[in-house]
């Protein structure tokens, strides 16, 4: 097994710009924040093509909600 070097290479020398100050940032901060109001979908290129915005989407799958809950409804009351 070779042993690795813990120096860094020229490649990964470090490139951050002075003005980039992260010092007093905290890790994750917002993240749970972020993760309760977010669902990630990806949608297929076709898919996407027809529907550009995200308010495109959430109106057709609202639209496809309500008939489907309509469907149900009356499955019931027969």
């Amino acid at each position: 097994m070779k042993k690795r070097s813990k120096r860094k290479s020229a490649a990964y020398a470090d490139t951050m710009r002075p003005e980039y100050d992260f010092r007093g940032g905290v890790r994750g901060k917002h993240a749970a924040q972020y993760a309760e109001g977010t669902n990630v979908v990806v949608l297929e290129p076709d898919v996407a093509s027809q529907f550009p915005t995200a308010e495109d989407v959430n109106e057709t799958l609202r639209a496809v909600s309500k008939l489907l809950q309509r469907r149900k409804n009356r499955k019931r009351s027969a």
